[in-house]
């Protein structure tokens, strides 16, 4: 590419499938620790709350610069709020979801109930080999400002720069290139991708698709499946050689394949 993106230029990015391996050998160590229960699924709020993690009420919270918690005075008023949630892909996917779905779902119903509302979600990224459970290492990852900051034990690592030729799908800077040329993606093709991206370990439906990529429009504007199946025509067309990175899954939707030469980059930190 005309600029690699390494790991001295970009610290915080990570290749999508060391991601996906680190989130692996997290569920692999838990499950070797006694940390998931016999059918692998996460604990229970009351088995959480016996592990020293209870559910806990907002607490008003003023920081300065990242400087920790300061004292609140009687002329600050609340500006909004954030919720950590601990949980990794791997077990949201058992749980026949994602964090993606999740974190949209969140942040649909709050602009549904409060329509003047801002709402930025963020994903936490750390290696799998990070001590603490997945609630402390996001907090202390996005900045918690009320918990004890420490430098993390083990870094993510960063794969080589990616090369002139194939494809490199940057998820944070909504960026696609081929053979180190821009592709010029609608903003829906560049949903679709990213979705099927982020999706990677399981076949999409169409439903699903349609659903997610038009969620802020009226039910009876909703267009028909065979949208998707036009969006992924074009999509197929731009990616050239390697459009076959994009394949049907007959009778149940779409699927996200890695190939040699498809890179995909994500920051640890990038708005949904």
């Amino acid at each position: 590419m005309s600029a690699h993106l390494s790991q001295a230029q970009n610290p915080g990015y990570v290749h999508v499938s060391v991601r996906n391996a680190a989130r692996r050998a997290e569920i692999a160590r838990r499950m070797k620790g006694g940390g998931a229960g016999a059918d692998g699924a996460a604990p229970t709020s009351d088995s959480a709350q016996a592990n020293g993690h209870p559910a806990t009420s907002p607490v008003p919270v003023l920081a300065q610069n990242g400087g920790g918690p300061q004292v609140v005075q009687p002329d600050v008023v609340a500006r909004g709020f954030v919720v950590y949630v601990g949980l990794d892909e791997d077990t949201a996917t058992a749980a026949g979801t994602s964090l993606h779905k999740i974190a949209t779902e969140l942040r649909d119903y709050v602009e549904s109930i409060a329509p003047e509302s801002q709402v930025h979600i963020a994903m936490a990224m750390a290696s799998a080999l990070t001590e603490g459970s997945d609630l402390d290492v996001v907090r202390q990852a996005l900045g918690d400002p009320t918990v004890t900051h420490r430098t993390m034990e083990a870094q993510v690592p960063a794969p080589p720069a990616p090369s002139n030729s194939g494809v490199l799908i940057d998820l944070s800077r909504r960026e696609v290139k081929l053979d180190g040329e821009d592709l010029s993606l609608t903003y829906k093709e560049f949903e679709l991708l990213n979705y099927l991206v982020e999706n990677g370990a399981r076949t999409v439906g169409r439903e699903e698709l349609l659903k997610t990529l038009w969620r802020n429009i009226d039910e009876d504007q909703m267009p028909n499946e065979r949208t998707i199946d036009v969006h992924i025509r074009r999509l197929r067309s731009k990616l050239g050689r390697l459009a076959n990175t994009v394949r049907t899954v007959r009778g149940q939707g779409y699927r996200f394949y890695e190939h040699p030469e498809v890179t995909v980059w994500a920051a640890p930190e990038y708005s949904i």
